[in-house]
């Protein structure tokens, strides 16, 4: 029987799976919309699909409820871990989240200086937030395909920095991509994240009142002018870490412990193990409730609605080379920039066994910007052919940094193997942790 896995190496597992689903579905999306039969490809994205609740309906083309709803979803998972991992995990370590943190400001901010000096005073000038991002399931997919000759250390600073920048991309989002504000709708929605903070606060552990205050508050925000998916990050902060009481819990476990006939003890074992799944935190059963909703259904859907970019003989523009010159030199440039900064200044320090080499590995494996450059695309641009513009440079950008990533890091792990040989160890000083 092979020993277990770690929740990190089933997380890691798990995203290496979701980003080989969103190859699949995004080729079918874009030999879709280039093949001859392209029109309907254009008209599912924007067939309308009607809620109705009594006097009050809800009507959006299909791209839009992918978009603004079940996007929503992915940031509330987003939220989740995000504060999970500042609590309980890699980012609650300060040296851990120095090097994160500087890493993923360096990544975003560089990014968006090279597409405006591309872009300034030009048409495309919106687009800057395009580049910023990084898909942290193409990244780690990309990782685990070269196994065990990365360091677990480089898996864990990529995901901390991926976690940091989908923060700073729901920051962009909020402050950058709205147009206009509802005041009524924004205050109903700011009194139902309230009632949400106040149940976290309170030690509420029913996920089914989560979810009522959620979509509540999902239509309150949408309808304020904010993006929709901001719902999503704003619930997850308010859903509790908190476990229930245990005394209950012990006490089933000591009723499973007495002696008695098998179907009775059998029934017990099992009314224990549902106490036992009960006893988690609300934060841990929503999210290991939605981490296969949204690997297996809404990444690959939201690939398919996005990823289907007809290429024009103007395909190609300004837009198009700010986004892949920002994803493919920005982001390895901000991303090791920022870490050596941090480093420097004696605020952080690498992860054991992870040199300058990976880091560098580490910086083009984040110009994979797929989903959350996409979705930044959406927002944007109106006009149809930036979009396209913005929507090629993402994906040739990603294809590209993952294949020079995962060609410098397989490079860079011969290079390590033959310095260990040599005697020559990688960085392992005494503040070098995972």
């Amino acid at each position: 029987m092979s020993a277990p896995q770690s929740p990190f190496a089933r997380f890691t597992h798990s995203e290496s799976f979701a980003g080989l689903l969103l190859v699949c579905t995004a080729l079918i999306a874009f030999l879709w919309a280039n093949s001859p039969w392209r029109e309907t490809y254009t008209t599912a994205q924007h067939t309308h699909l009607a809620l109705s609740l009594g006097n009050a309906s809800l009507d959006l083309s299909i791209e839009h409820w992918v978009n603004d709803g079940l996007m929503a979803v992915f940031f509330l998972l987003v939220g989740l871990e995000i504060k999970r991992e500042v609590l309980i995990g890699e980012l609650s370590s300060r040296r851990r989240v120095a090097l994160a943190v500087a890493a993923a400001l360096g990544g975003m901010l560089v990014p968006a200086a090279l597409f405006l000096a591309l872009n300034a005073g030009g048409p495309g000038i919106s687009g800057w937030g395009v580049p910023m991002a990084t898909d942290i399931a193409f990244a780690l997919g990309v990782l685990a395909l070269l196994g065990s000759r990365i360091p677990l250390g480089l898996k864990v600073f990529l995901t901390a920095l991926a976690i940091v920048d989908d923060l700073g991309a729901v920051i962009v989002i909020a402050l950058f991509y709205t147009s206009s504000l509802d005041l009524t709708f924004l205050a109903l929605a700011a009194l139902t994240w309230g009632a949400a903070l106040y149940a976290g606060w309170r030690g509420a552990f029913s996920l089914k009142l989560y979810a009522a205050l959620g979509v509540l508050l999902w239509f309150f925000v949408l309808k304020s002018g904010l993006h929709a998916t901001i719902a999503g990050v704003l619930l997850a902060f308010a859903v509790p870490i908190r476990k229930p009481n245990p005394a209950g819990y012990l006490a089933a476990l000591t009723n499973a412990a007495r002696p008695g006939r098998g179907e009775v003890v059998g029934a017990r074992l099992r009314d224990l193990e549902d106490l036992l799944e009960r006893a988690q935190s609300p934060l841990h059963r929503l999210e290991h409730a939605l981490h296969p909703f949204v690997t297996f259904l809404v990444l690959p859907v939201f690939a398919l609605v996005n990823a289907g970019v007809t290429v024009t003989s103007g395909g190609l523009g300004a837009v198009s080379l700010g986004v892949i010159l920002g994803l493919l030199v920005g982001k390895p440039l901000g991303v090791v920039g920022g870490a050596w900064l941090a480093v420097r200044a004696g605020v952080a320090s690498l992860p054991r066994r992870v040199t300058w080499m990976h880091m560098v590995g580490a910086g083009l494996l984040a110009g994979i910007g797929f989903t959350m450059s996409l979705f930044v695309s959406n927002l944007a641009f109106e006009d149809a052919a930036l979009l396209t513009q913005a929507k090629l440079g993402v994906l040739l950008a990603s294809v590209l940094a993952a294949t020079l990533g995962a060609a410098w890091l397989m490079l860079g792990s011969r290079t390590t193997g033959a310095a260990a040989r040599a005697g020559v160890g990688p960085h392992d000083g005494p503040d070098a942790t995972v």
